[in-house]
């Protein structure tokens, strides 16, 4: 199996996870390869080919986080992948746990979001470049906008044929998983010509599923019902943008994010990961929460067709979290916090009961 430690804080959860796999003894073999900082230390380039090539020969990989630099460097390596791989469909399901401490009961919503273009597809003009000041000429000749000198541009591209692919994939995982109801958020009445192509193509879609409920909502009245009463959404499907957004919120419902999984799936790849960050810094100290990389690799099980493994490593990290004895700091342990070897050799020693 691939596996792509990552780096910051990506190598401890990454080896926390490798543990909790191995103590199920599911026959899986580890062969590790560099991604973000470490490889362009070693390659020169924060993607290397045999990376790439390694996750095409085995078709799945387990990968930690990736440090993305805020506004310069190197374009996000989570991206490039995801565009590479054609991993068109990021799947990110939250679910509270008893004794997660959380403000909420019963959540459980699964985000779905369109992983290859919108403004992630990376067509931008830096501001002053020579090609920016081609396209502001263009822009004000020919439709008379007028697009400041002083101006950076993204453009975002949804197409039909993306939008198709992924909102099919968001009711097929409903009817595969038994869910009620598909959510589409989108901001058609402001943006009509590519949120439009979203909402349009997606109401079209929903006239082929009539057994599973449907309903399409502006994404920032979506954001107030999720803060509201998360308890009304099951499966919400989103462009790339809104996706990333709105499920980061979703995992603040859930416990944060030390307890958000995360899968991304083409129609040859998978790649799982968890939603976190890197966290630079407080890589090295032991202190980060693996569980949302270990319940990654329980989604990886279940993607490989090993729904009993999966299903005991699930129940082992409950049985942790619901014991409440063993919480890393971001779990608010009412005692000392536990670091994250200590989480993970709880949740190995919880596979073994009941």
């Amino acid at each position: 199996m691939t596996l792509i430690p990552g780096d910051g804080v990506g190598p401890e959860v990454a080896d926390a996870t490798c543990r909790v796999i191995d103590a199920l003894d599911t026959g899986i073999t580890w062969e590790s390869h560099d991604a973000g900082v470490p490889a362009i230390e070693a390659h020169g380039t924060p993607m290397p080919e045999h990376t790439i090539d390694a996750i095409k020969a085995t078709g799945v990989a387990l990968k930690g986080p990736v440090t993305t630099p805020v506004g310069k460097g190197f374009r996000s390596v989570n991206v490039a992948l995801r565009q590479e791989l054609d991993l068109y469909a990021s799947v990110r399901p939250c679910r509270i746990y008893p004794g997660t401490p959380t403000r909420w009961d019963g959540v459980d919503i699964v985000v779905v979001r369109e992983n290859t273009e919108d403004l992630y597809e990376g067509i931008e003009f830096e501001m002053g470049s020579d090609e920016l000041n081609k396209l502001r000429g263009y822009l004000k000749y020919m439709h008379g906008f007028a697009i400041p000198s002083d101006a950076g541009v993204s453009v975002k591209p949804i197409s039909v044929t993306a939008t198709t692919d992924i909102v099919d994939f968001a009711f097929d995982y409903a009817r595969t998983y038994g869910r009620r109801k598909v959510t589409l958020g989108h901001k058609a009445n402001i943006m009509k010509f590519s949120d439009g192509v979203w909402l349009q193509t997606g109401e079209a879609l929903a006239d082929h599923y009539r057994q599973i409920d449907f309903e399409a909502i502006q994404v920032d009245e979506l954001a107030m019902w999720l803060a509201w009463y998360p308890g009304e959404l099951d499966v919400i499907v989103l462009p790339n943008l809104y996706g990333d957004i709105i499920s980061d919120l979703c995992a603040g419902l859930i416990g944060g994010l030390g307890m958000a999984p995360g899968m991304n799936i083409g129609k040859q790849y998978a790649v799982f990961e968890p939603t976190h960050g890197s966290a630079p810094d407080i890589a090295g100290q032991g202190v980060v929460n693996p569980v949302a990389m270990i319940l990654s690799a329980m989604l990886m099980l279940r993607h490989l067709g090993r729904d009993d493994s999966a299903a005991r490593l699930e129940r082992g990290v409950a049985r942790v979290l619901a014991e409440g004895r063993v919480r890393t700091g971001d779990l608010r342990p009412t005692g000392k916090p536990a670091t994250t070897a200590e989480m993970a050799d709880a949740i190995i020693e919880a596979l073994d009961v009941g």
